[in-house]
């Protein structure tokens, strides 16, 4: 199993959208880097949610239900997407702020490449964190 985290703006897809749609596809990803992670995800896989700009902060835990396929919002072959479907909700927020202030998690990919939207985990960063949201 694989783990890993993705980043949304919560004003356009909150993790109370993906409790209420049971599923999503999550496309749109135009970053060589982030489609390359999606392409290595595997069913069963869990992911972090986290919503970026506004909150920042991990707030659920997802599973990847359907590996990698076209993304349906381009016909450009290159770009790929999975489909998500909600695991678990966090107890509290993992804020960036805690984050950052975890020395176990200083080389967490999310401090190292902020501007990532889909990033992978190690299976002791992943406990960790879900550890600090319980």
């Amino acid at each position: 199993m694989n783990y890993w985290l993705v980043k949304t703006e919560p004003e356009k897809y909150a993790w109370s959208d993906l409790e209420r749609d049971t599923k999503t596809t999550w496309d749109g990803v135009r970053n060589f880097q982030a489609r390359n992670n999606l392409q290595k995800m595997q069913q069963n896989d869990l992911v972090m949610y986290y919503h970026s700009v506004s909150e920042k902060s991990i707030v659920g835990v997802a599973k990847v239900s359907q590996e990698a396929y076209q993304d349906p919002t381009t016909q450009e072959t290159q770009w790929v997407a999975v489909t998500l479907v909600p695991e678990q909700a966090l107890a509290k927020p993992v804020t960036l702020e805690q984050i950052k202030k975890e020395e176990r998690l200083q080389n967490i990919a999310l401090l190292r490449q902020s501007r990532l939207s889909v990033m992978p985990l190690t299976p002791e960063e992943f406990d960790i964190l879900l550890s600090m949201g319980q």
